[in-house]
């Protein structure tokens, strides 16, 4: 999976409009969506919403968790802890990513929040290559990754991978009976 289709996984997260138009509720497959009615609070899937803030038909309101205090007790939580800790959604760096660079207007202290998540982000992929390298090092056969997401996730698969068939190979060629000095392809 690549980072455009995390994001556009991300895109189907929910996320509360004020809406400046009236429409009767939208039966989607996905779901139903409204009614809409201005000035009312309605929740909609991120996709939804920013194309109705670039045709300037709604307001979009951040997330809880956008807020520059609870960003700067994520971050901390983040640089104290050995492990990874829980994020506030499952997508914040692409929800974040996607807010600030279309509705960025509608986002109080936008820089602050954009720096806070990248600080996050930095934190956790630090601790991810230092867990990696621990991993690999070690040559353990498996590992328990609490707390990450899908991009995370993503940033570090094709070194795992990698790093895994190497040491799936190595030990193959180290097993008593296996042909020394040949190296086969798995």
């Amino acid at each position: 999976m690549d980072p455009s289709e995390v994001e556009f996984l991300a895109e189907k997260e929910m996320v509360k409009i004020i809406p400046n138009f009236s429409l009767d509720k939208v039966y989607l497959i996905g779901g139903d969506l409204g009614p809409f009615n201005p000035g009312l609070p309605v929740d909609v899937p991120v996709w939804l919403a920013l194309n109705l803030k670039q045709r300037q038909k709604c307001r979009i309101v951040p997330p809880a968790w956008m807020d520059v205090e609870k960003l700067e007790e994520m971050r901390d939580l983040e640089r104290k802890e050995d492990m990874f800790t829980p994020v506030p959604s499952p997508y914040y760096m692409e929800l974040t990513k996607l807010l600030l660079n279309y509705a960025s207007d509608n986002i109080p202290k936008a820089d602050e929040i954009r720096t806070l998540v990248k600080d996050i982000w930095d934190t956790r992929v630090a601790k991810l290559r230092l867990s990696a390298d621990s991993f690999i090092s070690q040559m353990e056969a498996h590992a328990k990754l609490d707390n990450l997401t899908l991009m995370e996730i993503n940033t570090i698969r094709a070194f795992l991978l990698d790093s895994l068939n190497c040491m799936y190979k190595l030990r193959s060629n180290m097993q008593p009976g296996s042909s020394k000095g040949q190296l086969t392809d798995y």
